[in-house]
Formats: C-alpha cells, structure tokens, sequence
C-alpha cells in the first residue's frame, strides 16, 4: 500500500517540549499544514502528548460528556464524538496526501488499524484487533473471547483511538495509542459515545514501554503500512 520516493514521507516529527503539548496548538499547526499543501509537500507524523483534554468530534454530541470538571472541552474538526488525551498517551498525527497514495477513507482507517494491531501483535498482544462497526484498536476484557462477536462495551477494551479528517485530498488527525495513562478521564465521559466502553492501556497489559519507544515503533509499523519500500527515516523537531 502507497509508494516511497521523492514525494513520500518525511521524518518523524516530534513537538517540541513534546510532554504537555497544547491541543489547540496542535490543531491549528495540522490545519495550517493541510491548508498549504502543495503536490510536492511530504507526508509527514507527528508524535505528541497532550496535556489533559476532551475533544468533540464533528459528531460530538454534548450529552456524551458526562462531568468535564476541570479539564477543558475542545471542538475539533475531526470525525467521531468525543475522547480523552492526556499525559500517558501517545498521540500520533498523520499528515497524509491520499490522492498520491491511492487511499481511500477506508483503506486510510483499515491501514491504520492494522499498523498498531501489528505493533501489539508483536508486542506479545496476540488478541488485538478491531470491533465490528467501531474504529479503533480493542483488546478482549477475557481471551477466552473473540473480538469479533462483540459490541463496544465492557468486554472490549479500547487501548488505541482514531480520528481523521480529509480536506483536499489530504487527511490529518491521527491515532491516539494508551501507554500509561489515569483511566479516570474516562471516567466522566462515554468514551467514542458508547457508554461503558472499556478503556485499557499497555501498562494495565503488562507492557511497561517509555514514550519515546513506543513513538519510534509506531513510525516504523505504520511507515511499513503507507510506505512499505521505505526505510526508516531520521528523527526531527517540530519548530
């Protein structure tokens, strides 16, 4: 799927002061970049953390945000209703030019999922894998069942979120991956809108991974999925 060259991906691109990044930030700077675009602009990821926030999709519907408290609520220009990001979690931006890659929206989210699916697989997470009707990465609350017979819900456990949003043949947005984070800012809302979604994470797993291990092996696994002939590439700073 997709093809290396010229035009292909950049370096991974870390924000700079990566712990604590603002979301609004990050929102404007994928805005800017997507809106400028030009046919020989690199596709290029982004790894950030953010400080803690709600963010409301394009189909967000208030009521799934149960007590914010302190923590703010964003609207984003993505698709789906609402999540949480906080520190603990890596949050991936993906900056992709479709046309050229020959995606689909479909092919997009299908290829996504599969490159952290990957990424757990080989992470000894043998049981990960995708919720019917639901985008996202899951993992089974029992691995005496399979993913496939079940509804979003307590029994799947989503430990990695999607959002995307296309604008000119290109998308943005990305995936949010859970590595160590405090499951109570799902608590006071209905994660993805499904109330009494399972949250779970790769230190609850049993996976102690450092940030910045898990950002560099999210690059390669979804570098192989858009950019299979690609080495990997050298890392830079977001300035």
């Amino acid at each position: 799927m997709g093809q290396s060259g010229a035009l292909g991906l950049g370096p991974l691109t870390r924000w700079p002061s990566l712990r604590q990044a603002d979301y609004a930030a990050a929102l404007a700077r994928m805005q800017a970049y997507t809106e400028t675009r030009e046919p020989g602009s690199a596709d290029v990821f982004w790894a950030v953390e953010h400080t803690p926030v709600y963010t409301l999709g394009l189909a967000g519907q208030g009521h799934h945000i149960l007590d914010p408290g302190d923590i703010p609520v964003v609207r984003s220009d993505r698709g789906g209703q609402v999540t949480y990001h906080g520190p603990g979690q890596l949050v991936f931006y993906t900056l992709l030019d479709l046309r050229r890659l020959g995606l689909t929206i479909r092919g997009l989210v299908c290829a996504m999922e599969q490159g952290v699916i990957s990424m757990l697989t080989d992470l000894g997470l043998e049981h990960a894998g995708r919720v019917r009707g639901a985008p996202g990465v899951y993992l089974p609350a029992s691995a005496a069942t399979k993913l496939a017979d079940l509804r979003p819900g307590p029994q799947a456990l989503k430990i990695a979120s999607l959002g995307l949003k296309v604008r000119k043949g290109a998308c943005y947005h990305g995936v949010a991956l859970n590595l160590r984070l405090d499951p109570t800012g799902f608590d006071r809302i209905n994660p993805c809108g499904y109330p009494g979604l399972g949250i779970t994470d790769l230190y609850r797993q049993g996976i102690n991974l450092h940030w910045e291990e898990a950002a560099d092996m999210l690059d390669r696994y979804l570098q192989k999925q858009f950019y299979p002939s690609t080495a990997a590439t050298p890392h830079d700073t977001l300035g």
